[in-house]
């Protein structure tokens, strides 16, 4: 959770604001997952912080969805011209993908569960990038694929 909250920080994700009675505030929870090896033996925990988007309300935080995803076929054919060319083929697991992208609706998140900042506890997270969960993504992303 420290190394998600630190990439977060890192990233300069959000500002902490008062929260005021008009701003709809998007709650957030940590999702844990395990990550194991080729033989199946855990090699490492992962935390990660989700918006609960159901809380966003069409219009006031959001004005479109859109959810950037590959199709099965297009996988197969990459992975068809790698065997082909005889290509070596390797994973790669992206941290924080969704934090580059900037926020055109003003976005109100609760502090992160756990890391509330002791010196303004009733702050909120304005956010200045998308987190996962949300429900609109960020414009700079749809038009790069349009």
């Amino acid at each position: 959770m420290s190394e998600e909250f630190d990439a977060l920080i890192r990233n300069d994700t959000w500002d902490l604001v008062p929260s005021h009675p008009s701003q709809n505030t998007v709650g957030c929870k940590w999702v844990f997952r395990i990550k194991r090896s080729r033989d199946g033996s855990i090699s490492k925990y992962k935390a990660r912080l989700v918006a609960k988007g159901f809380h966003q309300r069409p219009g006031v935080d959001y004005t479109d969805t859109f959810s950037p995803v590959v199709k099965t076929t297009t996988i197969r054919v990459l992975l068809s011209i790698a065997v082909s060319r005889g290509w070596s083929l390797r994973q790669l697991d992206v941290n924080n993908a969704f934090l580059q992208g900037h926020l055109d609706e003003s976005v109100f998140m609760a502090q992160p569960p756990g890391f509330v900042d002791p010196a303004v506890p009733l702050h909120v997270c304005h956010l200045k990038k998308a987190i996962y969960g949300l429900k609109q993504a960020p414009r700079a992303w749809y038009n790069e694929l349009r």
